[in-house]
C-alpha cells in the first residue's frame, strides 16, 4: 500500500467532486440547487462501489452503492458506451426516494471503461399529487410523481429527446427542470473528463490498485474504531408521531449488536409500513445506518464502500423501514432518515457516551408551494427547509439552526426567496427556549412567518409537533415545532389542522394560500445533555442575555436570579480573580 500516492488520487478525487458540486450550484434553475445545495457529487468503480464523494448531503452519500449496483444490473457494463449518461429516480430499484435524481456517466481510457461520475440531486418538482414533491397524504408510490427506472438521457453524446419529453411532459415546470437536468449532466461531464486525465496520468493498472488500497484501508479504519466498543447489544426505540393518514405513532426499534470489528444494525420489530408517506426504502436504511456510524467514529476516514464493509443492516421488507411496493415513501429519506440516526445515537450512548449528541429536532421542516407566475408567464414550484437544534453533546451546546442530520443543505436568503416566490418574510429567526435544558443545553429552532402575496398551493412534510427531542443523561426534551395559519384581517393563529380539517399537522397536501394570509412554520429544538443544574452558571446567564433562553426558563431550568448578571456575566471577575 503506496499511502503517498493514495493520498494524492484519494485528494485529487474529492477535488473532482467538490468542483462537480460547484458546477451544479453555479448552473441550475432552482433555488434547491442553487442556495441549498441539497445534491452529492460522487465517484464508483464498475462494481458499483463508491470510491470518493465530496462532503454534501449525508443521506445521498450513503445511497451510492446500492443506486449504481442497480443501475448496472438493468443496463450491462456491456451496453455502456463513451458519452452515454444514464438517469434514475425509482425508489424501488435502490433510489432513495421520487424527487432525488441520479445522473451516471461511465469514464473511459484508452477504450476500456473505468467507473462512473455520479451526481445526485433533489429535484423540486416531479409530478405528482402536488407541486414541490413532499405530498404528505400520499398512500402510494404513483401519488409520488414520475418514476425513471435506469435509461439513458444520452447516448454516445447526443440527446435522448424521447426521454426527455417523457420526463418533461410529466412535471409541472419544465423549464425549470430542463435548467435542472441540464445542471446535473454538466457536472457528470465534468468528472467524467477530469478522471480520464487522472487516470491518464497514473495509469490504469497504479490507479485500480490505488483505489483498492483506499477502500481497504478505509475499512481497517472504520473496523478499528468499531473495535474500540464494548462488544453487546443496544437497544433503543424512536417513533414519527404520524403518517398524515392515520392518526398513531410508528416505532423505529434497532438493536445495535456490536462484535469485535463488525456491526449489525437489525431493526426487527418496528412498525407495519405505514399507509402515508413516511416509510424507509431499504436504500434509505442502509443510508441513514452508514450515517449513524460515519457520526460515532472517526471524521477522517475516508468516506467509500470500504468504510461500509463492518457495517450489516437487517430492515424487514413491509416494514416502515423497508417498504413494499406500491406503498408511498418520499418522506421516508426526509423524515424518517434523521430518526433512524438518532435511534442509533440512543442506542449507542452506553458504548459511546462521549460519541453521542442527544436528539436533534429530526425534521427539514419541508414546506412545498407552487402556483402560476403572471410575471414570468410560467409555473413555479419550490421546496422550502427550516433549520433544526441540535442535541447536547458531552463537551458542547447543541448547534442552533442546523439542517437536520441527514441534510447538510444551506440557508436559502430571504432576499432570494422574495424575489423568486410570492412571499413576504415577516419574522426569521431562533425560537427562545426551544433547546431542552442541561449541563449543555440543546440547540434552538427556528421560526419563519411568511405573508403571502400570491395565490399558492402549499403541502408539508415535517415532524415532531408533538412528540420532542429527547434528552440524554437528565437532559430536558426539547420543544416541539409548529405550523400555524392565520387568515387575512385575523388576529388568532390556528394549525393547518384545524383551519383546513387536516388529520395531520405536520403532512398534508394541496392547502390554497391567498393573499394576505400568513404561514408561520417553527421547528424543534434538541435535547439536553446531562443534568440541567450541572450547567456554568456563566453559560446561562450568556443565554439569557443573548435571548436564546427567557429568564422564566432559566429560574425554572437552573435556578437563574437576575443578581447572576453581576456575578457571571462577561463583565464579572474570572473566579480566580475573585479569589
Amino acid at each position: 500500500m503506496d499511502m503517498v500516492t493514495m493520498n494524492i488520487i484519494e485528494s485529487a478525487m474529492i477535488a473532482i467532486c467538490r468542483e462537480m458540486g460547484v458546477n451544479v450550484q453555479k448552473t441550475a434553475y432552482s433555488t434547491v440547487f442553487s442556495e441549498a445545495e441539497d445534491f452529492t457529487c460522487a465517484l464508483a468503480n464498475t462494481d458499483g462501489e463508491l470510491i470518493a464523494v465530496a462532503d454534501f448531503c449525508p443521506a445521498q452519500i450513503g445511497g451510492v452503492p446500492l443506486l449504481v449496483r442497480s443501475m448496472v444490473k438493468e443496463i450491462s457494463l456491456s451496453e455502456i458506451d463513451e458519452g452515454d449518461v444514464i438517469v434514475h429516480n425509482d425508489p424501488y430499484r435502490g433510489g432513495l426516494h421520487t424527487p432525488e435524481h441520479t445522473m451516471f456517466k461511465p469514464y473511459f481510457v484508452d477504450g476500456e471503461l473505468m467507473g462512473f461520475a455520479v451526481a445526485i440531486g433533489h429535484f423540486v418538482e416531479v409530478g405528482g399529487m402536488v407541486p414541490g414533491g413532499f405530498p404528505g397524504e400520499a398512500t402510494e408510490i404513483f401519488h409520488e410523481g414520475l418514476r425513471v427506472p435506469p435509461v439513458k438521457i444520452k447516448k454516445r453524446g447526443e440527446d435522448v429527446v424521447e426521454v426527455w419529453k417523457l420526463m418533461l411532459a410529466n412535471v409541472r415546470t419544465p423549464r425549470q427542470n430542463y435548467g435542472d437536468i441540464r445542471a446535473m449532466i454538466s457536472a457528470v461531464d465534468l468528472g467524467e473528463a477530469r478522471m480520464r486525465e487522472l487516470v491518464g496520468k497514473h495509469g490504469h493498472e497504479t490507479f485500480r490498485r490505488t483505489v483498492t488500497d483506499l477502500m481497504d484501508y478505509s475499512e481497517a479504519r472504520m473496523r478499528a474504531e468499531i473495535r474500540a466498543f464494548p462488544d453487546g447489544c443496544y437497544r433503543f426505540e424512536d417513533a414519527l408521531e404520524d403518517d398524515g393518514i392515520e392518526d398513531k405513532e410508528y416505532t423505529i426499534r434497532c438493536a445495535v449488536h456490536v462484535q469485535g470489528d463488525e456491526v449489525v444494525i437489525d431493526y426487527t420489530g418496528s412498525s407495519q409500513q405505514a399507509l402515508g408517506p413516511i416509510n424507509a426504502t431499504l436504500g434509505v436504511a442502509w443510508s441513514a445506518s452508514y450515517n449513524a456510524m460515519l457520526h460515532l467514529t472517526d471524521q477522517t476516514i475516508p468516506k467509500n464502500s470500504g468504510c461500509f464493509r463492518p457495517i450489516r443492516v437487517i430492515a424487514p421488507a413491509g416494514s416502515v423501514m423497508n417498504v413494499d411496493y406500491p406503498g408511498s415513501e418520499v418522506g421516508g429519506n426526509t423524515e424518517t432518515h434523521p430518526v433512524i440516526v438518532a435511534t442509533i445515537l440512543g442506542a449507542m450512548a452506553p458504548a459511546a457516551p462521549d460519541r453521542v449528541m442527544a436528539s436533534e429536532g429530526t425534521t427539514h421542516g419541508c414546506l412545498v408551494f407552487g402556483g402560476y407566475d403572471a410575471r414570468n408567464d410560467e409555473p413555479f414550484g419550490a421546496l422550502d427547509i427550516s433549520y433544526v437544534g441540535y442535541g447536547g453533546r458531552s463537551f458542547a451546546d447543541g448547534n442552533d439552526a442546523t439542517d437536520s442530520i441527514n441534510g447538510n443543505c444551506a440557508n436559502t436568503p430571504v432576499e432570494v426567496f422574495e424575489t423568486r416566490f410570492p412571499w413576504i418574510v415577516e419574522e426569521y429567526g431562533l425560537c427562545p427556549d426551544s433547546g431542552g435544558a442541561g449541563a449543555h443545553r440543546g440547540g434552538l429552532g427556528t421560526s419563519k412567518t411568511m405573508l403571502c402575496t400570491g395565490d399558492l398551493m402549499i403541502s408539508q412534510m415535517t415532524n415532531k409537533h408533538k412528540k420532542t427531542a429527547w434528552g440524554l443523561y437528565g437532559g430536558a426534551d426539547g420543544l416541539p415545532g409548529a405550523t400555524l395559519y392565520q387568515g387575512e384581517g385575523a388576529n388568532r393563529w390556528t394549525t393547518v389542522g384545524e383551519a383546513f380539517g387536516k388529520v395531520s399537522t405536520t403532512k398534508y397536501s394541496n392547502v390554497p394560500i391567498r393573499p394576505g394570509e400568513r404561514v408561520s412554520v417553527k421547528v424543534p429544538g434538541g435535547g439536553g445533555y446531562g443534568e440541567p443544574r450541572e450547567r456554568d452558571p456563566r453559560a446561562v446567564v450568556e443565554d439569557v442575555l443573548e435571548g436564546y433562553v427567557s429568564a422564566e426558563a432559566a429560574a425554572r431550568d437552573y435556578g437563574y436570579d437576575p443578581s447572576w448578571v453581576a456575578r457571571y456575566g462577561k463583565d464579572a471577575p474570572l473566579p480566580e480573580a475573585a479569589e
